[in-house]
């Protein structure tokens, strides 16, 4: 059975962008949150690409229709563990830590903080793409990466976690940090010959 990539992220981080430079495939995009409905799934190679509904923030969706959101993510990834080869959670790095200050600014932990736990705590090899990191004046990158890692429990420099860790920007097709962190799971799996 074919191992997956699961894309998984808040609505507008730029999943299905990031998903059209992995696979080659059009997902459908747009600027508002929540195009992506159900889970869209593409094969390349020995392995399937799966763009993930956006959680949070959608246009016209009501708190019970996010939260349903929310319960396919973590239900899928309950479902598919076993084949679930890497998880990648993807993130608007400019916009990472002012949304987590807010949500712990009222005694809440953010559901990105939660999601990585999550994933790690259910075994699954997991990976940041910390997207949009063009929106960050170069001289401020490494300080905004080391505060991300720092939020989630890894020590800084975040440099010393590029096997778990890339910096990129899909919407200009910079994503060559998380392609490398990709090859190499991929050159671990057995090949497979017809």
């Amino acid at each position: 059975m074919s191992k997956e990539i699961v894309l998984i992220g808040r609505s507008n981080v730029g999943k299905s962008t990031l998903f059209r430079e992995l696979t080659g495939k059009k997902a459908r995009v747009g600027k508002r949150p929540g195009i992506t409905l159900y889970p869209l799934k593409v094969k390349v190679g020995d392995v399937f690409y799966v763009d993930m509904p956006g959680y949070g923030f959608m246009l016209r969706a009501s708190k019970a229709d996010q939260e349903k959101t929310k319960d396919l993510i973590v239900q899928y990834c309950e479902t598919h563990a076993a084949d679930i080869l890497l998880a990648v959670q993807i993130i608007d790095a400019a916009s990472f830590l002012d949304i987590a200050d807010r949500w712990e600014g009222r005694g809440e932990v953010p559901f990105e903080i939660e999601l990585w736990e999550f994933l790690k705590d259910m075994g699954l090899d997991v990976v940041l793409a910390a997207n949009k990191i063009d929106r960050i004046t170069k001289l401020d990158q490494d300080k905004a990466m080391d505060l991300i890692c720092e939020r989630l429990d890894m020590l800084p420099p975040w440099t010393q976690w590029t096997d778990v860790v890339a910096p990129i920007s899909a919407k200009r097709g910079q994503v060559d940090p998380l392609r490398r962190i990709i090859g190499r799971r991929l050159s671990s799996l057995p090949s497979v010959t017809g």
